[in-house]
């Protein structure tokens, strides 16, 4: 008989008998199924009726809230040291001693120590009489901690009159804490230095004052660079101004109440150009701490001033065209270093050069 023969004879034989354990089986792992099923919704329902019932009523009052933020021994949390933290900074009250190095200016310094420049004259008049042009190297400067003025107690003096002296109440003297006054009975002794805060007084001027063409031997008194002669001709300006020097910056003092004009920038020896077309009236030393010095008059009611030349290279009485070399500068006078002192006057008063420079 072949194999597929007897396979089949087989089957014949055996097929019912087989299918009857299937059945078995399968209706056996049906009932199991059912019964784990029903087990398990039992135990479901029991569970959550049982946490249900545990619970107590709900009591607002009975609640309470944890602490706030962890409860860490205070040995864990320690602050960290900061070496460079820098304590708040108190306003300074007493007065400064500042040595004045070479470069320096009235105007710089103020600017330093955050005071107007009239501030450092004021607070340094023994030393600079009101006059920038006075500052030297090696000199000793009060830096007075707020703008205002600095007043050493005379006999007879009242801080009533003080006060009215450099237009302040008196109370801001008394109260100033830098002068250590009794504000329930201030007294001062003569000699006594007060810082007067926010006082002001009127300067005391030192300028070489305006020459007109016209005016024979005027210049004379005021050093030997004055002229002699009357210089009523010669170039007359346009009225219009140019750099006298190829800088157009400052270094050194600004223009202020305390200094009519603008310290340009420029090195010993440079160049120094008319600013207008002009006849010169003043060529040379002056003695007001200019230096040398070549004022034009410019025929229009305008002069102009060079001051602290090195060299002077223009005469008296000779008509300059604009942008003519008439010097060179330098640091002469009283001076603590190389620049242009440049002025610009109109009808005998002064007027602050940026106005009118390009």
């Amino acid at each position: 008989m072949s194999p597929a023969g007897g396979r089949a004879a087989w089957i014949r034989r055996n097929g019912p008998a087989i299918l009857a354990v299937a059945g078995l089986l399968i209706a056996a792992v049906a009932v199991v199924l059912s019964v784990r099923a029903r087990s398990l919704e039992g135990a479901e329902a029991s569970g959550a009726a049982g946490r249900i019932a545990d619970l107590p009523p709900y009591d607002p009052e009975a609640v309470e809230l944890p602490a706030y933020g962890p409860k860490v021994p205070s040995a864990v949390l320690t602050r960290k040291t900061e070496p460079d933290t820098e304590s708040p900074l108190r306003a300074r009250v007493e007065v400064l001693h500042y040595t004045v190095q070479g470069g320096d200016s009235v105007f710089g310094i103020a600017d330093r120590f955050e005071l107007e420049p009239e501030t450092v004259l004021w607070g340094n008049f023994d030393t600079l009489e009101d006059d920038p042009h006075l500052l030297k190297p090696g000199q000793e400067l009060n830096i007075l901690p707020i703008n205002g003025t600095y007043h050493q107690w005379q006999a007879g003096d009242s801080l009533q009159s003080v006060a009215d002296f450099f237009g302040v109440e008196a109370s801001s003297i008394v109260e100033w804490p830098g002068n250590e006054l009794d504000p329930e009975n201030p007294q001062v002794d003569p000699g006594t230095w007060l810082v007067i805060p926010e006082g002001e007084r009127a300067f005391r001027t030192w300028v070489v004052p305006t020459i007109a063409r016209g005016a024979a031997g005027v210049g004379t008194a005021f050093g030997p660079g004055g002229c002699t002669g009357d210089f009523s001709g010669g170039a007359v300006g346009s009225g219009g101004f140019i750099w006298p020097t190829g800088n157009h910056y400052l270094s050194g003092n600004d223009y202020w109440a305390g200094h009519l004009a603008i310290d340009i920038a420029a090195g010993a020896g440079t160049t120094v150009w008319a600013a207008d077309a002009g006849v010169v009236v003043f060529a040379g030393w002056s003695n007001g701490g200019y230096g040398n010095l070549i004022m034009l008059d410019h025929g229009n009611g305008w002069q102009t001033v060079y001051a602290h030349l090195n060299s002077v290279r223009a005469g008296c009485g000779q008509s300059v065209g604009q942008g003519e070399s008439i010097g060179a500068a330098g640091s002469t006078g009283n001076s603590t270093g190389a620049h242009l002192h440049f002025e610009t006057r109109s009808g005998g008063g002064f007027v602050n050069p940026w106005f009118v420079l390009p």
